[in-house]
This record gives structure tokens, sequence and C-alpha cells, in this order.
């Protein structure tokens, strides 16, 4: 075993002595993904130099970009950690039709240290993509738990998406933030809006990728951007989101943002229109997103993984053992919900879980999420 394997898992054993995860079998525990050395950082801001790793706005190269920007956005606010309690939470999930059985339990099957899982795809063989933003590269997650690194040097990839075609692509955080495919071929798709690094168009960073069928892409980064196959930009929606989820039929985009859940009409030439407030979201606060097969909208959170018709109305909730940054479907038959939770407290190893949930409802068969 290499020494930084042994320098991971080490860590890793701090990091559930300290957390008290939910008791489970660890004896069968996945393997952790290999590690780059990690910079010292801490919840509330990170103090990191400059690299991969390194969200555009905590690189010190950061405000040269800003300073040539025609219009210079204003200075980002410092961010202020509001404390939220991390978990592990009792739960118990009842029944919603068509949906979830009453009594299944989520299964934590992955561990990693640092912010290194987020932006989750599916593919057809049951496993998961996620991207590791502190260590650069894309990790594969069986619904087993084992896991493998497939992509390298992402330059703080941090959000993934794959269209019915297969095209996988990835939204790059570090200095001057892009958006890459990286299969069935690697390369460059856009790094600028309107001639200038999107580091111009204000704090943030980039997010909520989302690939359509004809090869553009969906990117958040204040607001949502739009990138043509030919690498042209437009922005398309004015409020912050965090994430964006295709209907089924790829007619509709669905976009939680600040609590609520918007949707609107996606043109054949990726613009949107009709865009809207579809419902409230239960609790407020709204991260990652996903779709069944149904069309049904699931949307994680503080609370776990609120559920949606297409029409809007609200479901119920699947609370879960922590909060919830992502969801996906995936698994055998595509009836496994795997979910993202980011643990991460003032005086706490940062760290992030995987889970998985066994679902009545299936996920969307024709695109990966």
């Amino acid at each position: 075993m290499k020494l930084r394997s042994v320098a991971v898992l080490s860590l890793l054993a701090g990091v559930l002595a300290v957390t008290g995860v939910l008791a489970q079998d660890f004896s069968s525990a996945p393997t952790i993904p290999p590690s780059r050395t990690l910079t010292a950082h801490g919840v509330g801001g990170r103090q990191q130099p400059e690299g991969a790793g390194v969200q555009a706005p905590s690189d010190a190269r950061e405000a040269l970009v800003r300073a040539e920007c025609k219009h210079p956005p204003a200075p980002p606010q410092p961010f202020n950690f509001r404390p939220r309690p991390v978990g592990p939470f009792q739960y118990s999930i009842q029944a919603i039709a068509g949906v979830v059985d009453a009594g299944v339990e989520w299964k934590l099957i992955w561990v990693a240290v640092g912010n290194n899982a987020d932006g989750m795809v599916a593919l057809p063989d049951g496993s998961v993509l996620a991207a590791q933003n502190d260590n650069s590269a894309v990790v594969r997650i069986t619904p087993d738990g084992h896991s493998s690194v497939v992509y390298e040097d992402t330059e703080t990839g941090g959000s993934l998406a794959i269209n019915k075609m297969g095209q996988l692509f990835i939204l790059e955080r570090s200095l001057i933030p892009s958006v890459w495919e990286l299969a069935p071929e690697r390369k460059l798709i856009a790094d600028s809006y309107q001639g200038e690094p999107l580091e111009c168009q204000g704090p943030g960073v980039m997010d909520s990728a989302l690939a359509l069928h004809n090869g553009g892409v969906y990117f958040g980064f204040a607001g949502l951007y739009y990138v043509s196959p030919a690498g042209q930009v437009t922005k398309v929606f004015d409020k912050p989101v965090n994430d964006a989820v295709l209907s089924p039929d790829e007619t509709k985009v669905y976009l939680p943002s600040g609590g609520d859940l918007y949707v609107a009409d996606v043109g054949d030439d990726g613009m949107l229109s009709n865009a809207h407030v579809l419902a409230h979201i239960p609790g407020g606060g709204n991260d990652g997103a996903a779709v069944d097969s149904q069309g049904r909208i699931y949307v994680a959170g503080v609370a776990g993984v609120r559920v949606f018709e297409p029409s809007g109305r609200y479901l119920g909730t699947i609370p879960a053992p922590r909060r919830l940054i992502d969801v996906a479907f995936s698994g055998p038959d595509k009836k496994t919900l795997f979910a993202i939770a980011e643990v991460a407290a003032p005086g706490m190893v940062e760290h992030d879980e995987v889970y998985t949930l066994p679902m009545v409802a299936q996920g969307y068969l024709g695109r990966g999420k």
C-alpha cells in the first residue's frame, strides 16, 4: 500500500471518530480514491494560494483577472459560515406512492476526505461518476461502494453532465472557470462570456452542469448560461441556481433556486422561455436535483429529498441521515437513489459521504441524469 493511501485512510479513521457516523459495517468499506496532498483550509473560507483543487474565488491570482474586466464586478463578500447541524439525524421514511416504500433505510457506501464528491451522473452499468473538487479528478463509484479514478487533471472540476448521446462534460472551477468535454473527446468548450473571463460576471463558483442531446451545455455562474455546440455562451436565467435538471423529453428544465423550484421551456436552440416558479420547496433551501422516468422532480437539501410531480404538486420528503447536496438515480434497473452528503462544520474535518436508497420509482433510462 502506498504511503499516500495510508495517510488518507488514517485521516478517514479520524473523521469517523469525530463525526460519530451512523453505525455501519466498515469491514467491507470501499477503497478511498487516491488523494493529492490537501492544502490547509477550514469551513468559512479556504486559505489556499493557487493551483489545482483551488476554486477561482480563493485563488491568489483572482484579483488580477478581475482587474482586467471592462466593468470589474464588486469584490466578493467574505463568506460567513453559518453553523448548520450536520447529523447524523434520526429519520424514518414513510411511503410515497410510486416513489419509495416505508421503512427502507439509507446505506452509507463511500467516504472521501475534503470536497471530493459532487455533480453526480449515472452510467449504464449502475455506477455513478462524481466530480472531485480538491483532487481535480473524476471518480466512479459502484453500488457496493467500490471506486476508481477515471479522469485526472480536471483543474478543480466540480460538476458533471452527460447527455443522451453519451457526451460527458465537466465544469472546471479553477482560475478562468471553463466548460470541458471529457468524452468521447477531451476538449475545451467555453471559458468566456462576451469576450471576457467568467469571473467578470460576478462572484460565485461554476456549478449546475446540464447537457442537452444536441451537445449544448448549461452551467450556473451568477445565473444560468447556455453553451451552444459551437461554443457560443448566452445567459438564459438571471437568478442563481443550485443544480438544473431536464424533463425526460427535454422540453422543460427545472431550476432549484433560493428555496423555490422554477421551470422553463427549452427551445430547440437551447434558449429558455416562460420561466416561472413551479413550487415552493418545503422548509426552504435546495441543492442537487434529479428526475425519474415519470418526470417527478427530486430536490436535495437539509431535510433530505423533496419530491414533486411535474405539475409542481409536492408529494413528500424522503428524510436522510445527513444534509444532502446531490442526488441521482442509478444501480440495477436504475431503481437506486444515490445521494451525496457534505459534512462540514467548524472544528470538523470536512468530508463527503455517498449513500444509496432502494426505490420504487425508476430513474429515467434515456439519459445519465
